[in-house]
């Protein structure tokens, strides 16, 4: 995980500089501190896809070049076997598997989140928040979610679509993984 962390620090160093944008202004497109901003180049601190997603969407690359170094090339379609997305863990409790990374020009970003319960499940939930909108439903287990000042509890095959601008965080409970789809538009 961590190797992946520093490659897409990397990649993101890489934009930058080939952009010629500073290290502030790539920041406040993420809405976070110039510090903030080296660490997550430097691999110091764990990635947000939304942060990633902004940067994408704000520079007009591709999400899959910052998250795994690759261009999509399909555009009539592209399929993923079960098991066989692309992936990237970018927290300790997330992984990701990109269902569409090789399809150019989509109008969302499909995902197979896996979420690992916490040792720590009474710390406060990391939250995030990106543009547009997001849907999640429940593959398997027990998954709480809160978004604003509002927490729900879904369990499989419950589903959900949101403002994706609005603070939103997610935990395990049960003390077992849960799977989801997400897709971001």
């Amino acid at each position: 995980m961590e190797e992946a962390i520093k490659q897409i620090g990397q990649r993101l160093r890489g934009l930058r500089e080939v952009l010629d944008i500073t290290t502030d202004e790539a920041a406040q497109v993420c809405g976070i501190t110039a510090e903030q901003y080296e660490k997550m180049e430097n691999g110091e601190s764990e990635l947000s896809v939304s942060n990633l997603q902004k940067i994408a969407k704000h520079y007009d690359v591709a999400l899959d070049v910052l998250m795994f170094g690759e261009e999509p090339h399909m555009s009539s379609y592209f399929l993923t076997r079960k098991g066989q997305g692309m992936s990237v863990e970018r927290r300790k409790a997330y992984k990701y598997q990109s269902l569409a990374s090789g399809f150019r020009g989509r109008k969302a970003d499909p995902f197979i989140v896996l979420v690992e319960p916490k040792e720590d499940s009474d710390k406060p939930k990391e939250m995030n928040a990106h543009p547009g909108q997001e849907f999640n439903m429940v593959l398997e287990g027990h998954l709480e979610l809160t978004i604003g000042k509002k927490t729900l509890q879904l369990t499989e095959g419950d589903s959900i679509y949101f403002d994706a601008t609005l603070p939103h965080g997610m935990r395990a409970l049960d003390g077992k993984p849960v799977r989801f789809l997400a897709i971001i538009f």
